[in-house]
């Protein structure tokens, strides 16, 4: 199909339509220091022109050993992961409108939904969630509809993106969130749950890294009569801790990035969401089921799919359109290849690698701020001064950790640090050589 770019008049009648006079007040949202104010100056290149100015740019980034996690965590990725995902049958296949014509597709949705509900100790996964942001959002609102009351509490220590992208889908709802304080020991303070409202979220490993009481969570929220809905950013931490499922949670989500699908500068992810069986009827998006056909061979069919593609708008639990198939594919993938055994002794290589960090770094004049379990990453009140020395450590090739403050002006002065089965010791040694 030729490209015909938009005509004056039609640019003229859509801003119309939409109430703007000119195409940069579109933009009005973003912050001007942010915002290119002029022509952009592009030169036409050869191919081997702009591959060899690609590459520079490239050569340019810095080549950083980081301790960072903070939602996105860095793990190895098994060689055969990229080559099984990148085969035609699965690289080019897409949302299956025709089903009954995509048994490949809907059998690998259906393995995802499988190992996502073990992993997480849950009856039921769905397979249509953007990232965990968007899983988390897409939690509240389902709790909302079971529950039928229009508001939510987190904790204070949730995600603070993934609480930022759930207020923007209550926004428009009229739905509301309301905050729980932390106890000085970092974890959510369950006596100060409001009344009135559908669910209590708490995210485990919290933001600061601290691992949460969620059986304790479970009573707190079922004896208000509520749900709980647990959050976390980092699945490979359920190789080893207790799952949220046997802890009582009644519904779970998260990201699942971690499992084979690379950083690539903050994306993409992969959401994971799984409920209890009774509250199925209310999952958004998109569930995969096992039957068998008329000849009675084993198949797969989409089942209870309640988005509005397939039902009435105004009976729709969602207007998710789809989810990062092929990322799903990818975290099901990883997961076979691992098996439980294998995600607990990389789970347990990740506490290992990160306790090892956090001794070296209390050697060197850091002081812990929480005195509570944590998995991968945790958080450390540092020296004074440590700000300027951040930097300085950045120029020689460290990122050391994220400043907390940026995000909870209460913890100023203290930064988030993160180590995982990548980090070796030589790297750790190094680093915590040139911190102290």
């Amino acid at each position: 199909m030729r490209y015909l770019s938009h005509t004056p008049e039609d640019l003229r009648a859509m801003l119309d339509t939409i109430g703007v006079k000119k195409v940069e007040d579109l933009f009005s949202t973003i912050p001007a220091e942010v915002r290119m104010d002029g022509p952009i100056d592009i030169k036409p290149r050869t191919e081997w022109e702009l591959t060899a100015e690609l590459g520079a740019m490239a050569e340019a980034n810095c080549d950083s050993v980081a301790f960072l996690g903070a939602g996105c965590y860095p793990h190895h990725i098994p060689a055969h992961i990229p080559y099984l995902s990148s085969r035609s049958e699965f690289l080019t296949s897409y949302t299956p409108y025709q089903p009954e014509v995509s048994q490949g597709t809907l059998q690998a949705i259906f393995e995802f939904q499988t190992m996502t509900a073990n992993l997480l100790g849950m009856e039921v996964a769905n397979a249509s969630m953007y990232d965990g942001a968007n899983a988390l959002a897409e939690a509240a609102i389902m709790a909302i509809h079971v529950k039928k009351k229009p508001k939510v509490a987190y904790s204070r220590l949730n995600h603070p993106h993934y609480i930022q992208a759930m207020k923007t889908y209550f926004r428009p709802a009229g739905f509301e969130a309301v905050e729980v304080p932390v106890l000085p020991d970092g974890r959510t303070d369950f006596s100060k749950i409001p009344d009135g409202v559908s669910a209590l979220v708490v995210q485990s490993p919290n933001f600061a890294g601290v691992i949460e009481d969620l059986e304790a969570a479970a009573k707190a929220a079922h004896d208000k009569g509520i749900l709980l809905i647990a959050s976390f950013s980092e699945a490979m931490a359920w190789g080893l801790l207790k799952n949220p499922g046997s802890c009582g949670a009644d519904i779970v989500c998260g990201e699942g990035s971690s499992f084979g699908i690379p950083l690539s500068a903050g994306g993409p992810g992969v959401g994971m969401l799984a409920c209890s069986m009774k509250n199925v009827r209310s999952v958004p998006g998109r569930l995969v089921g096992e039957t068998t056909d008329k000849n009675g061979n084993r198949c797969f069919v989409l089942t209870l799919a309640a988005r509005e593609q397939h039902i009435r708008r105004e009976k729709a639990t969602s207007n998710i359109c789809t989810n990062s198939g092929h990322n799903a594919l990818t975290a099901a993938m990883y997961m076979a290849s691992a098996g439980s055994e294998g995600l607990h002794a990389i789970a347990k290589l990740n506490h290992d690698k990160a306790a090892y960090l956090k001794a070296g770094l209390e050697k060197a004049g850091f002081k812990p701020l929480f005195d509570s379990p944590f998995f991968n990453e945790f958080a450390m009140k540092a020296p004074a001064g440590f700000e300027k020395r951040y930097d300085e450590l950045a120029k020689k090739g460290f990122v050391a950790g994220l400043d907390l403050g940026k995000y909870y002006p209460e913890y100023k002065g203290a930064w988030l640090f993160c180590a995982t089965e990548v980090h070796t010791r030589e790297e750790i040694d190094a680093f915590l050589k040139e911190v102290a």
